[in-house]
């Protein structure tokens, strides 16, 4: 599936359970060279053993985690952006430290804060529609900070729209009308 050059960007993660399957599904995507995205259970794999993962990242990999995933690969003493620059820095990729304010760090020191978060994003799947943005995005040839950057922003953007009790279908379905209205 990964070989077909058809798939031009690349998501593991969500769904795809903890464990040795999963770490292997992460490494054979970011051998392939193609963008990637790494999400929940691709992160979480990697718990215990982070520097696996950071021998393999490089810039066209983007890590989505959310704190409790940031913290079962990286350092937590500092602030949020302090956290997300010496991740990035340390694992070769972009981080995109997911939250109300989300922060994205580059491994060439680019930064970018989003504001436009709201608390009603923190429930479940709505990191996976997220990354499923980001990656859609690489697919198209952002690179993996302008993706991050464009996803945080989309992903706010639409939980604002939704309103309160939104749940991850509602984030998929309020995408389009936003894309269209940025597009006028």
């Amino acid at each position: 599936l990964l070989s077909d050059p058809r798939k031009t960007a690349v998501l593991v993660g969500p769904g795809n359970g903890v464990g040795a399957a999963t770490r292997a599904a992460a490494l054979a995507a970011i051998g392939l060279g193609k963008p990637t995205v790494l999400d929940a259970d691709a992160l979480t794999s990697f718990a215990g053993a982070p520097e696996a993962l950071f021998a393999a990242t490089n810039e066209s990999c983007l890590l989505t985690p959310h704190d409790g995933e940031f913290a079962r690969l990286f350092d937590v003493t500092g602030d949020r952006i302090s956290r997300a620059r010496d991740a990035a820095a340390r694992s070769g990729a972009t981080v995109l430290l997911k939250g109300p304010e989300s922060v994205v760090a580059a491994p060439d020191g680019r930064l970018a804060v989003t504001v436009n978060g709201v608390p009603d994003l923190a429930s479940a799947g709505t990191g996976d529609v997220l990354a499923g943005i980001a990656v859609g995005l690489m697919a198209a040839g952002m690179d993996a900070f302008d993706a991050g950057c464009a996803a945080a922003w989309l992903h706010g953007e639409a939980g604002r729209a939704c309103g309160a009790g939104l749940s991850a279908e509602d984030l998929a379905n309020i995408l389009p009308p936003i894309l269209k209205a940025l597009r006028a």
